[in-house]
């Protein structure tokens, strides 16, 4: 079993900061690329920012030069780093992952979310 915990959603006032966190954990082997996606009420799921393994990075234009998306290889973890927001920046946040694993039998490679922690940008 895969699993991927978030952390650091909440209320914050436009301009503000808020540091997203997430864990990966289970019999992972290699986990290629993590990444942020938000959804807000009514709207698709999207990408916010990406890291591959190697750390080149992917921003969607939303989001440049305001969100930062950095790795930790050695513990499993993404942080995104959100700066300078914005009430449009309002929407549940989901961590995604990209990983090879143990199923118990062979390796197999999937892809696997968080459960999704929410961020208002409000005043």
């Amino acid at each position: 079993q895969v699993q991927l915990v978030e952390s650091g959603g909440g209320l914050v006032q436009p301009g503000g900061s808020l540091r997203l966190s997430c864990a990966a954990s289970g019999s992972i082997r290699v986990i290629n690329t993590m990444g942020w996606y938000r959804q807000a009420p009514g709207k698709q799921r999207d990408l916010v920012a990406a890291i591959s393994s190697g750390g080149i990075t992917n921003y969607a234009d939303s989001v440049k030069g305001r969100f930062t998306i950095s790795r930790d290889n050695a513990k499993n973890t993404v942080t995104l780093q959100m700066n300078s927001l914005k009430p449009e920046d309002t929407a549940v946040y989901y961590c995604n992952s990209n990983l090879q694993y143990w199923s118990g039998r062979y390796y197999s490679t999937g892809d696997y979310w968080g459960q999704g922690t929410q961020v208002t940008v409000s005043s």
